[in-house]
């Protein structure tokens, strides 16, 4: 199966994010092949060898592991809340820039949308 480039994109960044929310629920086998292969951009072939497996035992870890963590993040929507607070933020962000916006509000403002950022962020 080919994956044409635009989604083999999508779909690491889609892993990647997945796994920066829930590495910590997967076990260490799982953590350790899909860093190898989506953040370090080994190949299932590269990591048999690493593994002395076979190629066919790394892809079913991977996909295994893929399946994992969209199955968290269809319970838990972590993604979704995350993507939707950085839109608030966003927001909040934009009218802090408006000219109509008294400067003592519009720096309170700002002060607030980097607090949250920086919550965000531990």
């Amino acid at each position: 199966m080919t994956i044409h480039e635009p989604d083999a994109l999508a779909k690491t960044n889609r892993i990647n994010m997945l796994f920066d929310f829930y590495e910590l629920l997967l076990t260490d086998k799982q953590r350790t092949f899909l860093k190898y292969y989506f953040h370090d951009d080994y190949s299932l072939g590269e990591i048999a060898d690493e593994f002395s497996i076979s190629r066919q035992a790394v892809y079913e870890h991977v996909k295994r592991a893929e399946s994992v963590l969209e199955s968290y993040e269809s319970k838990l929507q972590l993604i979704d809340k995350h993507e939707a607070a950085q839109a608030w933020l966003s927001k909040l962000e934009a009218i802090a820039e408006d000219s109509s916006v008294s400067d003592e509000l519009s720096t309170q403002m700002r002060q607030i949308a980097q607090g949250l950022r920086a919550t965000e962020q531990l």
